[in-house]
C-alpha cells in the first residue's frame, strides 16, 4: 500500500512538472537565457537577417531602383558564372588552397598538443603555451606584413640566407608558384598553438587510470599515443574536422587579397576575392550575390556529405 502511494506521488509530481507553462520554464532557467543573449542577439542581426539579400541574386538589381523595383532574371547571374571562362580556375584554386590549408593547418594543433602533454615540467609547459598562443592575436594586416618583409628580395630572411648559400634570390611575392605555401605555412604558424587549447582540454579529461594500466603492460609513450590517446580524444577531432570541411570552399578572404597581386592571380584568385572585386569594385551586386550563393550552397552540401560518411562510419557526428 505504501509503495503504491509513492508511487502515485511520483505520478502526480511528474504530472505537475509536465504541466509548467513556457513562461514558467523560462523564468527556471531565465539566467542561462540571459547569458546567451548576446550570442543569439549577434546571430539574428548578422546572420540571419542579411539573409533575404540573397534574393538581389535573382534580379539585376539597382541601388538607385532598390530591392522592390529591380527587375527579377531568374538564374541569369548563376548561367554567367557557370560559364564565365575562369570559373573552374575559381574553382580549382579555392579548393585546391582550402585543402592544402586542411591537410597541413588541421593536424598541426593535434600533434602540438600530443608533443605538449608529454613535457612533464609544468613552468616549461605554460610556457611554451603562452608563447605559441600569441600569433593568434596579431593582425592578418601585421602577419601579411611581417611574412613580405621576410621573403622580400632585397633584404629579406629567407633571401640573404639563400644568397649566402649561393643561390640566387626569389621574389617570393610575386611568383605564382610559392602562393599556396606562403599562405598555408603562414596559417600554421599563426593558428597552431590557438588551435591546440581544445585538443588540450580533451587530453586533460582522459582518465589517468588507463595510462597507468598500460604502462603496467608494458606500452611505450607511442602506443599510449596510439590506442588510449588518439581514440579518446577522436570525438573531438572528428567533430572539429567536420566543422572545417563544411568551410572547404570559404578560403579566408582577408590574408588572400593582402597576399596576391595581379601577377599571382593564376593560383590566388579565389571565390572570395572574385566577389569582392565583382561587388564592391565592379559595382555587380547581383552578380557577386550569385557566385556567393553558390560558394555557401557549396559548403552545406560538403559538410552534409561529410556528416553522413562521419555518421555512418563512427558514432560521432553533428546532428
Amino acid at each position: 500500500m505504501v509503495s503504491k502511494n509513492k508511487k502515485m506521488l511520483r505520478n502526480n509530481h511528474m504530472a505537475v512538472l509536465k504541466e509548467k507553462t513556457f513562461m514558467e520554464k523560462f523564468s527556471d532557467s531565465k539566467y542561462l537565457f540571459l547569458l546567451i543573449a548576446p550570442t543569439i542577439i549577434y546571430f539574428i542581426l548578422f546572420h540571419y537577417l542579411p539573409l533575404w539579400g540573397i534574393l538581389i541574386s535573382l534580379q539585376d538589381y539597382s541601388a538607385f531602383k532598390g530591392f522592390w523595383d529591380s527587375p527579377w532574371v531568374g538564374f541569369k547571374h548563376f548561367s554567367l558564372f557557370f560559364s564565365h571562362p575562369g570559373f573552374f580556375r575559381l574553382i580549382r584554386n579555392t579548393f585546391l588552397l582550402s585543402f592544402y590549408t586542411l591537410l597541413w593547418d588541421f593536424p598541426a594543433p593535434i600533434i602540438f598538443a600530443l608533443t605538449l602533454n608529454e613535457v612533464n615540467s609544468l613552468r616549461v609547459k605554460k610556457f611554451v603555451q603562452t608563447v605559441s598562443y600569441i600569433p593568434h592575436f596579431i593582425s592578418t594586416v601585421v602577419v601579411v606584413g611581417m611574412v613580405t618583409m621576410f621573403l622580400s628580395p632585397s633584404r629579406g630572411v629567407i633571401n640573404v640566407v639563400l644568397e649566402n648559400i649561393g643561390y640566387d634570390k626569389v621574389n617570393f611575392m610575386a611568383d605564382a608558384r610559392y602562393f599556396r605555401t606562403i599562405y598555408v605555412v603562414s596559417d600554421v604558424w599563426q593558428g597552431m598553438g590557438w588551435g591546440a587549447i581544445v585538443y588540450l582540454a580533451a587530453l586533460s579529461n582522459i582518465d589517468p587510470a588507463l595510462y597507468e594500466a598500460a604502462i603496467i603492460d608494458g606500452a611505450n609513450k607511442f602506443k599510449r599515443i596510439i590506442h588510449i590517446t588518439l581514440p579518446c580524444i577522436a570525438p573531438t577531432i572528428i567533430t572539429l574536422f567536420l566543422l572545417r570541411t563544411g568551410r572547404l570552399l570559404s578560403v579566408g578572404f582577408e590574408k588572400v587579397y593582402l597576399i596576391q597581386k595581379p601577377i599571382t592571380y593564376e593560383t590566388s584568385d579565389v571565390i572570395n576575392t572574385y566577389v569582392f572585386r565583382q561587388g564592391l569594385v565592379s559595382g555587380n551586386f547581383s552578380y557577386a550575390s550569385a557566385v556567393g550563393l553558390f560558394n555557401s550552397v557549396a559548403n552545406l552540401l560538403f559538410l552534409i556529405i561529410s556528416n553522413y560518411l562521419s555518421k555512418r562510419y563512427s558514432e560521432t557526428s553533428l546532428w
